[in-house]
């Protein structure tokens, strides 16, 4: 369940902070007061669009965060918290505990926590695509396992037929591959490329450029040895031959000098022979240079580097063994297709027959509610046909649409042809009543799904959310004094001009606020009539709630 959310700079919300309850939580108030964008803030937390113009006048980001209560999910304390920061820019920042996440990570984590239902919600009924995986939802375990191997095949049975696709079946497309193959293979083969003869060629290219620097700077250090440094070392050693029988210091910095000179002249001697190596030929230099220009363009085509361009040459080698043998290849592939759809075929019938089974159990459950939903005279049907033309798609070979009847007599139509707003409300009420049976989704959402039904009808909507909130948090923006009344914790929604800005802001009622609220709802004003009358509803809906 939801314990808190906190909302800042969405529309006219400037700071918010919402304390929310176990059971059924009722938003009422003033029209245009901020109860929409309370609901698109859990959508925006539930990682849906979000539009910049959202964010608050004046303002460079909206933020929502909400603290959640989840027993069974492997957090510490059982609690969770979610938020997502949105700049004016279009940069997210998403969190969960903490933690940075993607907005569909964000997604993919929320829609296991809250269902959002409201007027858009139902128009999703009319969409027939929606129905299979309704039915499916329902099915449970038994349709859920089935699916998932069915999904795996489906998987492998796209990629094969992708391959088979590929236009080598074409033999122009074929012999055109081909030749493209063979002409890569022959431009690599050509060129004779060694491992790391691209490092050998830069390194005697830069030698190369810089062989009269080299050369210079060599001849200089020669003739300063022999001419300059020698003659001088020569020197200071016949001076201290001299004295050396007066210290024997002196004859060992004779014989220190003696070894530094033997080595000097080898250095000369190997300078020589360094200057003698040292040469620029300007054939050779163009030869490196046209080399080099060939392995560039080469990994230009095939890869980075040598290595990559010869690993390149083993894959096309591999591709061209496949395409020269391709009759074999095709036979294998098309063996492997056939393999695939039977077991499709087989899985295909499988949830045909699960749904089959399923569809009259949620028939009737379904009609069962919209009996309670004052549709007495409505009946819900579901049409499933087999398509056995091996069409298949994520969802097998069935067709699944929901159908109803509104009158008794009528045939059974599709949603969109007979359903009015109202009757679309309630007929997702319904479906969603029987849904909670089976799924674990602990929060869930109507935003005005009221909309368009009153009397009865509404009095019984309110029941079916009531009943709802037994096993789930509901949270319901309504307009209906009947479901107002019905609510564990009601609260309202109001707005106040503080120095020029419009803020929305959200109280919890306590039980004379509710009563005045239900009045206000139901009547439009305040009076001692309109107050006895919600308290007759407050008194009713108390009786279910404690029933």
């Amino acid at each position: 369940m939801i314990n808190t959310l906190h909302i800042k700079n969405i529309g006219i919300i400037d700071d918010v902070t919402i304390n929310l309850n176990e059971g059924f939580n009722v938003l009422t108030g003033e029209t245009g007061a901020g109860k929409t964008l309370i609901i698109e803030s859990f959508q925006i937390l539930s990682g849906g669009r979000f539009s910049k113009e959202m964010i608050r006048s004046g303002e460079k980001n909206s933020f929502v965060e909400a603290c959640f209560y989840l027993p069974n999910h492997n957090f510490e304390d059982d609690m969770a918290v979610v938020s997502r920061e949105i700049n004016i820019s279009g940069k997210n920042i998403c969190k969960i505990n903490g933690r940075l996440v993607t907005v569909t990570e964000l997604k993919n984590f929320m829609c296991n926590i809250i269902d959002i239902h409201g007027q858009n919600e139902n128009q999703s009924l009319l969409d027939i695509s929606t129905h299979i995986s309704l039915l499916d939802d329902y099915s449970g375990n038994e349709m859920k396992e089935i699916k998932e191997k069915y999904k795996d095949l489906f998987n492998e049975y796209q990629k094969i037929k992708i391959e088979l696709n590929n236009n080598y079946g074409d033999e122009r497309e074929k012999q055109r591959k081909l030749d493209l193959l063979n002409y890569q293979i022959n431009e690599i083969e050509e060129a004779k490329l060694k491992e790391g003869e691209e490092d050998d060629l830069e390194t005697r290219r830069k030698i190369m450029m810089a062989s009269e620097k080299i050369s210079n700077n060599l001849q200089e250090s020669e003739i300063q040895i022999n001419n300059t440094i020698i003659d001088a070392m020569n020197s200071v050693i016949k001076s201290l031959g001299k004295i050396e029988e007066y210290n024997e210091n002196y004859s060992k910095a004779e014989q220190r000098l003696k070894d530094a000179y033997y080595e000097i002249q080898e250095v000369g001697r190997d300078l020589e022979e360094y200057i003698e190596d040292v040469y620029y030929d300007e054939k050779e230099q163009y030869e490196i240079e046209e080399r080099l220009d060939l392995i560039n363009s080469l990994k230009r085509k095939y890869g980075n580097n040598i290595s990559e361009i010869l690993k390149y040459k083993e894959e096309i080698n591999k591709e061209i063994f496949e395409i020269q043998n391709l009759d074999s290849y095709i036979s294998d592939l098309k063996n492997k297709l056939n393999e695939t759809e039977n077991e499709m075929f087989n899985l295909s019938k499988k949830m045909h027959d699960i749904r089959i089974k399923f569809s009259k159990e949620l028939s009737t459950k379904i009609n069962n509610e919209l009996n309670d939903l004052e549709m007495k005279n409505a009946n819900f049907s579901i049409k499933i046909q087999f398509s056995d033309n091996n069409n298949f798609n994520t969802n097998g070979l069935d067709k699944v649409e929901f159908l109803i009847s509104t009158n008794i007599g009528e045939e059974a139509k599709s949603l969109i042809k007979i359903a009015s707003g109202g009757e679309m409300s309630r007929i997702m009420l319904a479906i969603k009543n029987v849904l909670t049976e089976v799924d674990k989704i602990p929060v869930i959402i109507f935003d005005e799904i009221d909309t368009g039904i009153s009397g009865v009808a509404a009095n019984s909507t309110g029941e079916k959310m009531k009943q709802i909130s037994k096993n789930h948090q509901v949270l319901c923006v309504t307009h209906l004094a009947s479901i107002a009344a019905k609510g564990d914790y009601n609260y309202y929604v109001s707005k106040d001009v503080i120095n020029g800005k419009t803020k929305t802001k959200v109280k919890l009622l306590d039980e004379e606020e509710v009563l005045k609220e239900i009045a206000r709802i139901s009547s439009g004003t305040i009076t001692e009539i309109s107050i006895n009358h919600a308290k007759e509803l407050r008194k009713m809906g108390l009786k279910e709630i404690v029933a």
